[in-house]
C-alpha cells in the first residue's frame, strides 16, 4: 500500500517519535494549539491538492514546536516572481 503524501509534514514529525512521546504529543498538541483533537487530525489529513489550509498562526506554532525552520512545515512551496518584477514597465 502506497503512503499518501499530505500537504503538511505533521505526520513526518510525529512518526519519528517513540511510542511514549507520540501518545503524549497527541494529548498535549491540541491544547498547545488551542484546537480540538479532531481539528488536529483534520490538519494531519489535508491533501496537497486541497484548498483547505491550516491557519497561519497555527503553522507558526507547529514549526516552533517541531523545531522546523520557518516556512518548512508545508511540503510544497509555490514558485512565483516578485510583484515588483511584474510591475516593471517593458
Amino acid at each position: 500500500m502506497k503512503k499518501q503524501t499530505r500537504k503538511y509534514k505533521i505526520d513526518e514529525y510525529l512518526f519519528n517519535l517513540n511510542v511514549w512521546q507520540y501518545r503524549k504529543a497527541m494529548q498535549i498538541l491540541p491544547d498547545l494549539l488551542n484546537i480540538s483533537l479532531n481539528t488536529f487530525h483534520n490538519y494531519r489529513r489535508i491533501l496537497p491538492e486541497s484548498t483547505q489550509d491550516i491557519p497561519y498562526e497555527k503553522v507558526i506554532l507547529m514549526e516552533k514546536l517541531f523545531d522546523f525552520q520557518q516556512g518548512t512545515l508545508a511540503y510544497q512551496h509555490p514558485e512565483i516572481e516578485s510583484l515588483k518584477s511584474m510591475l516593471i514597465d517593458d
